[in-house]
């Protein structure tokens, strides 16, 4: 995780909260006003024990926060952690490419048929993996592309 990272004590309430009632630890909170919902990031293997069994821990914190939110298993890998980011069982590849001027680039490659629950609703999934790319990884853009 990047030292630039700040978090705000909002964040931080939510994050405490957030452990309280799932008992899985969370690295990262975002708060997303342009799609109005709560992102956590949640350490490598505890996506479980935050979802609860029938998705009882989510369905309570939305209740509490009344806001929807998205979960994301962090990892260490780029690649994988945008596939986690993302609908990541449609997924087939994710390619990372450094352009000339330093800027970094990732495509994400879905089958055609799939790729709408990639991107979700109104670019919902396609948003916030460009957005924890960028916060994580310096990644500027995610091309989300199907092979002809």
């Amino acid at each position: 995780m990047p030292e630039t990272i700040k978090l705000t004590s909002e964040d931080l309430r939510l994050m405490q909260l957030f452990q309280q009632v799932t008992r899985a630890t969370a690295r990262d909170c975002i708060i997303d006003p342009k799609m109005d919902r709560v992102i956590f990031i949640v350490n490598k293997g505890e996506m479980g024990l935050a979802i609860g069994r029938n998705g009882v821990n989510i369905k309570n914190l939305q209740k509490i926060m009344g806001k929807p939110l998205d979960l994301v298993e962090y990892s260490e890998d780029p690649k994988d952690f945008i596939k986690n980011s993302l609908n990541g069982r449609f997924v087939s590849e994710v390619r990372l490419t450094e352009k000339l001027d330093g800027t970094k680039i990732a495509v994400v490659v879905v089958d055609q048929k799939q790729k709408g629950a990639v991107v979700g609703r109104d670019g919902r999934n396609a948003e916030k993996a460009r957005l924890l790319a960028k916060r994580y990884f310096q990644i500027s853009n995610i091309h989300i592309v199907s092979p002809t």
